[in-house]
């Protein structure tokens, strides 16, 4: 379950990027050999600190807007698909988890002019004997990737309680729906937000001191109780599910511009609280659920109010789902015990579904999600603070990581147990809740935190992405 952020904090105006990379070693002090950092197995001694490798990454940024959120979307935006290119901009929305639910507030903002620079997986060798980068390199890197500090423009809307969860509309991406801790569902249009965003150009944070008052378009309080399960269809424009807490999913219709056809009657198929759904990326009346009672339901919504099949996937609590978008038939899971397994519907006749299942992650998964470019690459967070990039086509190759070290004439110290497919690990980010690709931009993740947003591109998952020819 692993999910509230209760009586948080609100966060201090600092610099939250000083303390991720910034070395402040002296010249004098003999280097060190490189040691990976194994989490949950190394332990600190007595005047060490972990030190983030900025070379790990194309792009990396930390922010914050005030009080925590336990859930955010990316807008999808105009700018383009395919975006490769430096500087780069990106829309959002969220919901606070602020102290008192008359200071919560649903959150527009855009940050733009994220810069940085594509590093290869092995460094070009320079021409002198130190090993290190010319500075013409740097500047040149720097020229191609943009420059400066990340621009955050913010407005908020006024939210009476605490947001559970936010989603936007794939089709209509001004149009979302949140879910509240007071146990209401609401339907939001933020164009006038979105729009006023996209037309401002000044710099540093728009609105932040102001709170706009708006109704929302529907406001559903047919739920018993509050939830966190909500998913917007990818194929129906407008179509709507939301679970809640006492195991009951209701159904939405966009019956016109702004007016939605909610079912009163509930669909039931769960025995606990419904902690995650899912539309299917291809068929308009599946959907999918999970529950605390361990089980994942698949649905038809022209087959009446119970599910088409439902069977146990895991041995704790189901928290979250991710139905690939790219492979249709496959389905990740993660759940209350730091597990989580991919499914292939195509088994569900023979009674498991279950493809792969990894045991890395130490506390619950607190968020899973599917590249939308890759069908194969998949990121997982979990409340041990950590986010991990995973690409389940890899397998071990003794021959080519002995001609890695021999490329790079460098001792790789990665320990022998970790998985293969394990790509990549983030850290620095405190109680972990959820993250998202950005489908426009190839590479991008943002996870949010109890500290805040990070905005990361990770150096070596440039290889799992389809060029589409471009150079």
């Amino acid at each position: 379950m692993a999910r509230t952020i209760k009586n948080p904090k609100k966060a201090k105006r600092k610099n939250k990027g000083s303390n991720k990379g910034d070395g402040s070693s002296s010249s004098s002090v003999p280097s060190m050999p490189t040691r990976v950092w194994q989490p949950g197995v190394d332990r600190l001694e007595e005047g060490e600190e972990l030190q983030c490798d900025p070379s790990a990454y194309n792009s990396l940024y930390a922010f914050h807007i005030g009080w925590p959120c336990l859930s955010f979307d990316i807008v999808c935006d105009s700018l383009g698909s395919d975006r490769k290119d430096f500087p780069h901009t990106v829309y959002f929305v969220t919901g606070t988890q602020a102290e008192k639910a008359a200071w919560n507030s649903i959150g527009v903002f855009k940050v733009s002019n994220i810069s940085g620079k594509r590093r290869e997986l092995i460094p070009a060798k320079s021409e002198d004997d130190s090993g290190m980068e010319s500075e013409s390199d740097d500047s040149e890197d720097e020229e191609d990737g943009g420059s400066g500090t990340p621009v955050l423009q913010l407005r908020k809307v006024a939210h009476h309680g605490c947001v559970n969860r936010i989603r936007a509309m794939t089709q209509q991406p001004h149009i979302c729906a949140s879910w509240a801790d007071s146990g209401h569902v609401q339907v939001w249009d933020l164009s006038s937000h979105l729009n006023a965003l996209a037309e401002s150009e000044t710099e540093g944070v728009q609105g932040a001191s102001s709170v706009f008052n708006q109704a929302p378009l529907v406001n559903f309080c047919g739920h018993k109780d509050e939830g966190y399960a909500i998913d917007w269809s990818p194929v129906v424009p407008g179509r709507l599910v939301t679970g809640d807490c006492k195991n009951c999913i209701h159904l939405w219709e966009l019956t016109s511009g702004s007016a939605w056809n909610i079912d009163a009657t509930p669909y039931i198929g769960h025995s606990a609280s419904v902690e995650d759904l899912q539309w299917s990326p291809t068929e308009p009346n599946a959907f999918v659920s999970c529950s605390v009672d361990g089980t994942i339901a698949i649905w038809d919504t022209r087959l009446g109010k119970s599910p088409a099949a439902s069977f146990k996937a895991h041995d704790a609590d189901v928290n979250v789902i991710s139905w690939n978008r790219q492979a249709s038939c496959m389905l990740a899971s993660g759940s209350d015990d730091g597990t989580f397994s991919i499914h292939d519907f195509r088994l569900l006749k023979e009674g498991n579904t279950v493809v792969a299942h990894f045991k890395y992650h130490k506390y619950p998964v607190t968020s899973i999600e599917w590249s939308p470019h890759e069908a194969s690459t998949l990121a997982v967070s979990s409340s041990d603070n950590q986010l991990t990039i995973w690409d389940l086509s890899l397998e071990k190759d003794e021959e080519e990581e002995a001609e890695f070290k021999a490329q790079t004439k460098e001792q790789v110290n990665a320990p022998e147990d970790l998985p293969p497919q394990l790509l990549f690990v983030h850290q620095g980010q405190k109680d972990l809740k959820e993250l998202h690709w950005h489908t426009q931009i190839p590479g991008m993740l943002v996870s949010t935190a109890a500290d805040g947003f990070n905005i990361l591109m990770p150096s070596n998952i440039q290889s799992t992405i389809p060029s589409n020819g471009a150079a």
